[in-house]
């Protein structure tokens, strides 16, 4: 079957927005491009009457099509070996999220971590709000919603969310300097330089999947993220090529092993040290860096 030119034309210049879209609500670069491959498929088979506005119809499909499939998620993530973190993606190369300070924000890692505790309507209509600006009236047509339900959802959410936003901004001279220390501190084996870099409250967070050797629960306290930092690397050294890249908008190490990236360890900063630790070594969550 011959696509019509046009068609293809209109698409993709919402692609962007459509990935945009799916990945915050997924945390997954690879659950969103099947999500808008799916949306594609749809808007091949639309007819006229139903498509008055392209944009409209297209963040219809991918928003109920990301709903749907948070719904089901739940079950798998129960049986999920150790904690889920979302799927990391380089940006070092790309625009994605950069065009404005709140789409950059809204890509960060630890955004993504926080959009957890939403449930599906909820994460929808957050984003298509604060992120993407989307009126109610839109809004409410997306979701499928009245607009004075939804600014009671919006309401919830922010309530769910006040108190889990990152405490302190922190330039990105001072992230790329602190990615660096750690990064130097971890490959010399410098107990007391990784200390240094880590607030009292520090949790240390690792995404394996059951496909790696890492952590299962959450670490807690400078002490024991150290070691384990260190004596998880131990073994690595003589192969392991630690690079620094962005990620998720954020400086963020990426270790390589043979070439092929083996774990990404990305930091949520709180002043001038280090909070939060999330590793993937899942290698299903890594085809994106």
């Amino acid at each position: 079957m011959q696509i019509p030119e046009d068609t293809v034309t209109v698409f993709d210049q919402y692609r962007p927005l459509l990935f945009s879209i799916a990945y915050r609500m997924l945390g997954s670069a690879t659950d969103a491009e099947d999500v808008v491959q799916d949306a594609f498929l749809r808007w091949l088979q639309a007819n006229g009457d139903e498509v008055r506005s392209p944009k409209a119809y297209l963040s219809t499909v991918v928003t109920r099509l990301c709903i749907d499939q948070l719904r089901s998620a739940r079950a798998q993530r129960e049986t999920y070996v150790g904690p889920w973190l979302p799927e990391p993606i380089s940006t070092s190369r790309s625009s994605e999220g950069g065009d404005t300070a709140v789409l950059a924000e809204s890509l960060s890692f630890a955004f993504l971590v926080m959009l957890e505790n939403l449930g599906p309507l909820e994460r929808a209509v957050f984003l298509l709000r604060t992120v993407f600006s989307y009126e109610y009236a839109e809004i409410a047509a997306i979701v499928g919603k009245s607009e004075a339900n939804c600014r009671q959802i919006l309401h919830r959410a922010q309530e769910h969310l006040e108190n889990r936003r990152p405490r302190f901004e922190v330039s990105r001279d001072e992230q790329e300097r602190l990615a660096t220390t750690f990064m130097t501190a971890s490959l010399d084996g410098d107990m007391q330089g990784l200390l240094d870099l880590l607030t009292e409250d520090i949790v240390f967070v690792a995404d394996s999947g059951g496909n790696a050797r890492a952590a299962l629960k959450p670490v807690h306290g400078p002490d024991r993220v150290a070691r384990g930092m260190l004596g998880s690397l131990r073994p690595l050294l003589a192969d392991l090529e630690a690079r620094l890249q962005e990620v998720n908008g954020s400086p963020a190490i990426v270790g390589y092993l043979a070439g092929r990236p083996y774990a990404v360890a990305i930091f949520e900063l709180a002043g001038p040290k280090i909070r939060r630790i999330y590793t993937v070594v899942n290698p299903d969550k890594l085809r994106w860096l």
